[in-house]
Parts: structure tokens; C-alpha cells; sequence
């Protein structure tokens, strides 16, 4: 399971590295290239973010992706086949990242048994609490797999505990209040939010929303497991192309 393989490697590693990608941007081919690269510079696992229309947890660098990919014909069957061939070619846990629109049209039960039929760990689906989940997290527990859920600033600790209870593999730290992609001031004040955090779980904890570099993860060594790398990298292929990739994230080491 996802959360043995974490912590498993942090005994290698001070922090781990979660990147991603938005499955079909810049299109099919490239998205492999970029796990390529991304794997080959020490990547420790990956969200595969299945494109959608709305999505409403991201900026938009991110937001951009999703259009393109779909405006270039990207479907939930290219990225279940996407995601089942990059899970047999690297040696890392993939998670699909995507929302609750997708698994609904598709079948919560269909999805998930996919899922797992196809090499992936887990899902992170960031519009769907537990109170309306039971489906999703049946499913998800039928096949083995770990629902990722999620931590904001402004959850109590009452309800991080609640949340704590349903998830599986890590808990995702949102670092802040709005959208991917936006600055995120690394302080005091972040600090003490994942010493909340750490004390409603035992999960490794997976930090996410603004960082993008090396000082960044610095900063979150010792108060977080997981440094989250998303929208940097996409930007970063944006500007510079695909071959910026593998130097960014040695850079990040």
C-alpha cells in the first residue's frame, strides 16, 4: 500500500517529491516524456491529473492544461490506458487526480476496479468530502486502493481528525486558502498549520499549493513527508519546453 512505499522511502530520504501532470497536455506522447524525465531526476510518485472542464482547485497555469488537453481530444479512456502504461513502466506509485464528475459518469465501481486492474495506488478527488463519498470509499477500499484526502488552513482540528479516519496512503496539505498555482508565503504560520496537521494523523503528510523550489523544500524538511510540485513544472514546459524538466527537478534535490 501507498503509505508502506512513503515510508518505507523516507528512510532513504528527508522529503519526498510528488509531481503533476495533466494527463494529454501538452498532448498524449509528450505527457510520457515528461514522466520519463520527471522519473529518470528522482521523482518519488505522481498525481495524473485526468482533464476536466471545471476544475475548480486550480489556477490558471493548471486550468489551461485541462482545456487543452481536451480541446486536443484527451477522454477518461485515453488516460485509463495513459495511466496503465506509464504504471507498468516506472518503478513509482501513480495516483490519478481528478473530479468527482469524472468517476460519477463513469461509475464510481467501474472506475476504481479500472483503477486498480490498471497499476494505480490511489485517487485524489478534492470536490468530494467522505459525508458524501460512502460510494467512492467503498469502491476505493474494495480494490485495494488509497483515497487521498485532503487538509486546508482553515479545517478544525476536530474535523482533520474526522478526515484523518477516511483517508488512506497520506493526507494531502492544501498550504493555503484559494487555487494552485498562487505564491505561498513559507512562515511561521505554515509551520504551525502542519503542527496541526501531524497531530491529527499518523498518515505521512503530502504538502501541496506553491512550492516551487529548492528553499521550499528545505523549508518543509522535518515538518512535512511529501513536497508537491505541480504548476511549476508546467509552466516551466510552457516557457522552456520539455527538456527544462529533468534539470528543474534535480535542481529541487
Amino acid at each position: 500500500m501507498l503509505e508502506a512505499y512513503i515510508k518505507d522511502r523516507l528512510k532513504e530520504k528527508e522529503i519526498l517529491l510528488m509531481t503533476h501532470l495533466v494527463i494529454g497536455y501538452p498532448d498524449l506522447e509528450s505527457s510520457f516524456r515528461i514522466i520519463e524525465k520527471m522519473v529518470a531526476a528522482g521523482v518519488d510518485l505522481m498525481e495524473l491529473q485526468i482533464p476536466f472542464s471545471e476544475p475548480i482547485a486550480d489556477g490558471p497555469v493548471i486550468l489551461h492544461a485541462n482545456q487543452k488537453s481536451l480541446a486536443g481530444g484527451t477522454t477518461v479512456r485515453h488516460c485509463l490506458e495513459f495511466a496503465q502504461q506509464a504504471a507498468a513502466a516506472f518503478d513509482i506509485p501513480f495516483l490519478f487526480m481528478s473530479y468527482y464528475n469524472i468517476l460519477y459518469r463513469y461509475g464510481v465501481a467501474r472506475f476504481a476496479q479500472a483503477m486498480s486492474d490498471y497499476g494505480l495506488k490511489g485517487a485524489i478527488v478534492p470536490d468530494l468530502p467522505p459525508e458524501e463519498g460512502a460510494d467512492y470509499l467503498e469502491a476505493m477500499a474494495a480494490n485495494q486502493l488509497d483515497p487521498i484526502l485532503i487538509f486546508s488552513p482553515a479545517t478544525s482540528d476536530e474535523r482533520m481528525q474526522y478526515l484523518a479516519s477516511h483517508g488512506k496512503g497520506c493526507m494531502y496539505c492544501v498550504a493555503r486558502k484559494g487555487v494552485t498555482g498562487d505564491k505561498t508565503a513559507f512562515s511561521e504560520e505554515l509551520d504551525r498549520y502542519l503542527a496541526r496537521c501531524r497531530r491529527a494523523t499518523n498518515l505521512p503528510l503530502a504538502l501541496g499549493f506553491g512550492v516551487k523550489s529548492k528553499t521550499d523544500i528545505d523549508f518543509l524538511r522535518g515538518r512535512a513527508d511529501i513536497a508537491v510540485i505541480g504548476t511549476q513544472t508546467i509552466r516551466l514546459v510552457d516557457e522552456d519546453g520539455i527538456e527544462r524538466v529533468t534539470g528543474f527537478i534535480e535542481e529541487l534535490r
